[in-house]
């Protein structure tokens, strides 16, 4: 399809260039000027033929009157609409991206220095894998600190038993009980700090029931995988010294990915939710998760993002692909196919010139795609309607004559 408007002479120049592509630059100059030439005596004919206009809204189109011999004399062919019998598509360019709900980033419990790193990039893991092993004073005070709440708290409980004993035997005040009461919650409140402490610091329960019964004091920890995915980012290197919360490995689930599909923002009224996108190359499908509802000023485009399932593909994150996407869904009785240079563009509108007894009917479309092969369009038509495929120079001057009315 061609985008033509009769009130600016170079859409004459683009139209002549699209029909007659392999002239050379004097001819199409000089079926430029014959053309602008003929749209200013046709538009004059038509205030003459028609000076009234064509009435009707939008949906019922503007009539041009014409007689049989002002349509042999302008050359107007005409060819029947079909009906649209499959989606068009088109191609979009994109890359692959992780979605970010499937994207962990393993952290250095507490500063130190990196003792090993038990895994590589690009590799495999499963959930509770270790990969890396982390040496560090912060860990040596963390136990020893859970060591010491351990036996401040048994010295409350023991306390606390002790003045409960005497309180019975009426040789203190019950002033006694209370402050022993809150002593052994305090220790008890202390040592639960210091337990979900060493939990954070990536101590297992095992680990830390093994602790409070040996006493036993480690300076090392093991960092595990927190899911079963593939290591995209090594952050470290062994003998590193880092800092507690610094990043070691960034881990991904890579099953499905995204892509992020630049769209032209003539292209979006096309789009819908749940639309279907091959990767051919990567032997890949899809569908339309989310389209973006901002335009990027620069490139005139926005985001649609598409989820595709990896299994049985060649499709990596950070992959540039170009993907085939299947516009639309058709709507019975109004999605019909026509010539490309059937649509024409006058007033920010695409229509079509459909035959009628008194001429041609200029009828507003809305494109859904095009393709080599045709136009996809919506439009109040009927089966056996034929529009016109050339001689569409003439049709379209009278159309702006008639739409100044």
């Amino acid at each position: 399809m061609f985008g033509m408007d009769c009130e600016h002479p170079m859409d004459v120049e683009r139209y002549i260039h699209n029909v007659w592509p392999r002239a050379s630059r004097p001819a199409r100059r000089i079926a430029c000027v014959v053309a602008a030439t003929f749209l200013e005596v046709a538009a004059a004919v038509a205030q003459q033929l028609d000076p009234a206009g064509a009435g009707g809204g939008a949906n019922a189109g503007i009539l041009i009157r014409l007689d049989e011999r002002a349509l042999r004399a302008a050359g107007i062919g005409v060819e029947q609409v079909m009906r649209e019998r499959g989606g068009a598509d088109f191609a979009l360019p994109g890359n692959v991206v992780i979605p970010p709900g499937q994207v962990h980033v393993v952290a250095a419990p507490a500063a130190g220095l990196v003792d090993a790193l038990l895994v590589s990039a690009d590799e495999p893991v499963k959930a509770d894998q270790p990969v890396a092993r982390l040496r560090s004073p912060t860990i040596v005070e963390a136990q020893q600190q859970f060591l010491s709440a351990i036996a401040d708290e048994s010295l409350a409980a023991d306390r606390l038993r002790r003045t409960k004993l005497l309180i019975d035997g009426k040789a203190i005040p019950e002033r006694e009980l209370n402050i022993a009461q809150a002593e052994s919650a305090r220790a008890k409140a202390r040592l639960d700090e210091r337990t979900q402490l060493l939990s954070l610091m990536g101590l297992s329960d095992a680990q830390i029931t093994e602790l409070r019964t040996t006493r036993r004091i480690v300076p090392t920890i093991t960092v595990y995988s927190p899911v079963n995915g593939t290591v995209v980012k090594r952050h470290t290197s062994p003998g590193e010294r880092i800092d507690a919360a610094a990043p070691l490995f960034t881990i991904a689930e890579l099953d499905p990915l995204w892509v992020e599909l630049q769209v032209p923002a003539g292209r979006l009224p096309n789009l819908t939710v749940g639309s279907e996108v091959s990767l051919p190359a990567q032997r890949a499908r899809g569908k339309i998760i989310r389209i973006g509802r901002t335009v990027d000023p620069s490139t005139q485009s926005a985001i649609a993002v598409a989820e595709i399932g990896t299994a049985g593909t060649s499709i990596w994150p950070g992959l540039a692909v170009n993907a085939t996407v299947i516009a639309g869904t058709q709507i019975a009785g109004i999605d019909w196919s026509v010539p490309v240079q059937s649509v024409v563009r006058h007033r920010d509108r695409n229509w079509v010139f459909v035959r009628a007894p008194e001429g041609f009917r200029a009828v507003p479309v809305q494109v859904v795609s095009e393709s080599p092969r045709g136009v996809w369009l919506r439009a109040p038509l009927l089966a056996g309607d034929r529009v016109a495929t050339s001689g569409i120079i003439s049709l379209l001057a009278q159309l702006a004559a008639a739409d100044q009315e």
